[in-house]
């Protein structure tokens, strides 16, 4: 049920947004196609080993991913220069028109499995 809940959650947004997280969903099951699509914190989630990974959110003027985890962003930071990290390290801000880099993307994703699964 929950791949139809992002699918709905997607679909609600104007555009540029619905084109821009349609396309972020892509790149996180690029990355992981085995995660489970969820709802988690109400918005779209990736849950892999029944750890969410990654998220989305759509707001009035930005994208924000989110880990779901902390300790993320602290290694990235200089990879996130030029984007605003939440001040918790909770969230990123991207824009709403334009494509996340995959290997932004690629890493966030790495970083974050890493850290769940660190023997894997």
């Amino acid at each position: 049920m929950s791949v139809s809940e992002i699918d709905a959650y997607i679909a609600a947004q104007p555009e540029p947004q619905r084109s821009t997280l349609e396309g972020l969903r892509k790149q996180i099951l690029s990355v992981i196609p085995e995660a489970e699509q969820c709802i988690s914190y109400a918005m779209p989630g990736f849950r892999v080993q029944g750890k969410v990974v990654a998220g989305f959110a759509s707001y009035k003027k930005h994208i924000g991913y989110y880990p779901h985890s902390g300790q993320v962003f602290a290694v990235m930071m200089e990879d996130l220069n030029g984007y605003e990290v939440s001040e918790k390290g909770g969230g990123v801000k991207f824009p709403i028109d334009r494509a996340v880099p995959d290997a932004l993307i690629e890493k966030l994703i790495a970083v974050r499995l890493s850290q769940a699964f660190p023997n894997s």
